[in-house]
């Protein structure tokens, strides 16, 4: 599993683009993903889940699953960065005790 997050700005945003935008907002990772977003709604985090298919699955595959996720929403925009995690790669310590 992969998180994947995309900081991007908006361009040229019409009044039904943020409509979507603020209907697919919310905090969490999620396949089909979600943002959160500035007051004028011109600048976003999208945050999306990517399952590893395969074994042999990257960062990188992860990363365009999610930008392809993004573009689904057909929204006019201009990534700035992005950051994938890899939560096969986080280890969870347990307490003893």
């Amino acid at each position: 599993m992969f998180r994947v997050t995309i900081r991007g700005k908006f361009k040229g945003l019409d009044e039904a683009g943020k409509a979507a935008v603020r209907a697919a907002a919310g905090a969490g990772y999620t396949e089909a993903g979600t943002f959160t977003h500035d007051a004028t709604v011109s600048v976003f985090t999208f945050r999306c889940q990517v399952p590893a298919g395969k074994p042999e699955d990257d960062e990188d595959d992860a990363a365009l699953m999610a930008m392809a996720a993004l573009e689904a929403y057909g929204l006019p925009h201009e990534i700035l960065k992005v950051a994938v995690t890899d939560m096969r790669d986080i280890k969870i310590r347990r307490r003893s005790g």
